[in-house]
């Protein structure tokens, strides 16, 4: 299945000892590219690499508008050229588009360093939904962001041919994993709430499309689990819907196994970490068939979600299927296995 890791058994990436990964996303934020990051690091670690990340953290910030949970690094040029000349790196991996992505990819570019980036987040469609820029001019100037770079990690092969048809190039195959230690569907949540339990984990923001579960009529409970920008206005919006907050480690596992049912609302993201989270705990997975959900519930050789341009269809059926088979299937997605796909996408900053 094409969605699914690779083996874990790929060749090292010879020579490449040091890495230096910079990012505009990292903690203390609560998202999917941080959670993917930290532990691709830990992971590289392990198998004996030296990895410096360098985030927003190192750096004078300034709130992202209408954003303000995420701080965005002001004027960092000068800092980061230091800090990466203090490292060395044998590689460099641009992560993010935001001003530590751009101020690293000039950086390279001057210096004629060679380096890899990622495709981790929809900015035109985000944009789009906030400002209404239109999506064709943010596309030119991503192509421009990651045209110069040796190669463009991106996690599903849906996304991969649909930035190859808008004109991207260099496209290199990176999945995802999941902590399987950490989520598990024996602890659960007892929510004081009537069965069976809807639930949806993340960011409470306008791109993750919430109001388009929470205005379904389905029985039972609606449960939604995180924070972000449109927390108050939704929690005033749909009253009868539960919001439990943000959390973290053990707290979310046993929030994620006390539901029946996860549902992934969301048409922008590029993969969904959280439905591995969700399948792990034992949930099955109602989502629209679209990238990320079709890439990753779309090819189970058994039954672990439902997908349907009806999200409320897809959610009954999703009640339907039997969680014994959802924890097998995530079982499939190491995060050793998406490390070592990382490593051997890198590419040396240097020529030898």
């Amino acid at each position: 299945m094409l969605s699914q890791p690779a083996s874990n058994h790929l060749p090292p990436a010879a020579g490449l000892t040091r890495i230096l990964i910079v990012t505009d996303a990292w903690t203390p934020q609560v998202n999917g590219v941080v959670r993917t990051l930290r532990t691709v690091a830990d992971e590289l670690r392990a198998m004996s690499r030296t990895v410096e990340v360098v985030g927003p953290d190192r750096f004078r910030t300034v709130p992202l508008p209408s954003y303000p949970e995420i701080r965005l690094a002001l004027l960092p040029g000068r800092k980061l050229a230091r800090l990466i000349e203090a490292f060395r790196p044998d590689a460099l991996h641009i992560a993010t588009e935001g001003p530590l992505g751009l101020a690293a990819r000039a950086y390279a570019r001057r210096r004629g360093m060679a380096f890899t980036t990622a495709f981790h987040t929809r900015f035109a469609e985000y944009l789009h939904a906030r400002t209404g820029l239109p999506e064709a001019l943010s596309y030119r100037w991503l192509r421009w962001f990651h045209g110069t770079g040796a190669g463009i990690m991106v996690a599903t092969p849906s996304l991969r041919d649909e930035l190859a048809a808008r004109g991207f190039r260099n496209i290199r195959p990176w999945s995802r994993g999941v902590d399987l230690a950490a989520f598990s569907p024996e602890i659960r949540e007892e929510w004081p709430l009537p069965r069976p339990i809807f639930a949806y984990v993340g960011r409470v923001a306008v791109e993750k499309n919430l109001p388009a579960f929470l205005a379904l009529d389905l029985p039972g409970s609606k449960l939604v689990v995180g924070d972000g920008p449109q927390r108050k206005a939704l929690e005033r919006d749909y009253p009868d819907v539960h919001f439990a907050g943000a959390r973290h480690g053990a707290a979310l596992a046993k929030a994620y196994a006390g539901a029946d049912v996860f549902v992934f609302p969301s048409k922008t993201d590029t993969f969904g970490l959280v439905m591995l989270e969700a399948l792990a705990s034992g949930l099955p997975v109602a989502a629209y068939p679209v990238t990320g959900p079709k890439d990753i519930v779309g090819e189970a050789n058994v039954p672990v979600g439902a997908l349907d341009e009806d999200l409320g269809q897809a959610c009954l059926k999703a009640l339907r299927i039997e969680r014994t088979a959802c924890r097998p299937f995530a079982e499939i997605y190491s995060w050793r296995a998406c490390a070592e796909r990382f490593l051997n996408n890198l590419v040396p900053a240097r020529a030898p």
